[in-house]
């Protein structure tokens, strides 16, 4: 009975250590797990480029393949709507990651304008970053 309290110290210690040091949780589904901000890009073109093409297509007509499906961008009616895109692009959506870590708010609206002006998409309601600015998700350091 006089060890119960010596090992029941011992194991609160050990816990409390395993939580100090354990490592912060990673997002897996964030585009910014690897690293920070992105590089200036100088138009929504070459982020579409850089980020979105790989998995939405040159063309913006998506694919399906490998238990993967990605939507067409091309002549979608939920790009009717800037704040839909640019909700998505924040926090993703589906096995989209969320990239609210890498675009600043002008990146990510030269982006949505980009998609809904482009691909069979005539929107002519220029998403600004204002707006973007007050969709962000707050986000810690580590996510930043």
């Amino acid at each position: 009975m006089r060890h119960f309290p010596l090992i029941s110290s011992l194991c609160l210690t050990a816990g409390l250590l395993a939580g100090a040091l354990a490592p912060s949780a990673a997002h897996a589904d964030s585009a910014s797990a690897v690293a920070g901000k992105m590089q200036p890009m100088p138009d929504g073109e070459a982020i579409y480029r850089h980020i979105c093409q790989s998995c939405h297509m040159p063309d913006g007509k998506g694919a399906v393949g490998a238990g993967a499906q990605f939507p067409a961008l091309a002549g979608n009616p939920k790009l009717k709507s800037a704040q839909y895109p640019a909700y998505v692009v924040l926090n993703g959506f589906g096995g989209m990651p969320w990239f609210a870590g890498l675009l600043d708010d002008q990146q990510v609206a030269n982006v949505v304008n980009y998609v809904r002006t482009h691909f069979g998409n005539h929107y002519t309601d220029a998403l600004k970053p204002e707006d973007v600015s007050e969709m962000r998700p707050h986000l810690s350091v580590e996510e930043e």
